[in-house]
């Protein structure tokens, strides 16, 4: 996944925590809780599943 990868996943994470904002005011709950729900949004790249979707698909795999 490349630098469109990158972009994007930066710009995901801007909507919960602005450029502005230090992160040295962000608690580990609030990291948790946007981790979170980065994980169960559907994503174009991987045919509008989500990446725990995935994950889960290639633990059942495995």
């Amino acid at each position: 996944m490349g630098t469109r990868f990158d972009e994007n996943h930066n710009g995901l994470i801007r909507q919960y925590l602005p450029k502005s904002q230090s992160l040295d005011n962000v608690t580990d709950k609030e990291i948790l809780d946007i981790q979170n729900r980065l994980n169960q949004r559907p994503r174009k790249l991987l045919d509008f599943k989500t990446p725990d979707e995935i994950y889960s698909e290639m633990a059942l795999a495995a």
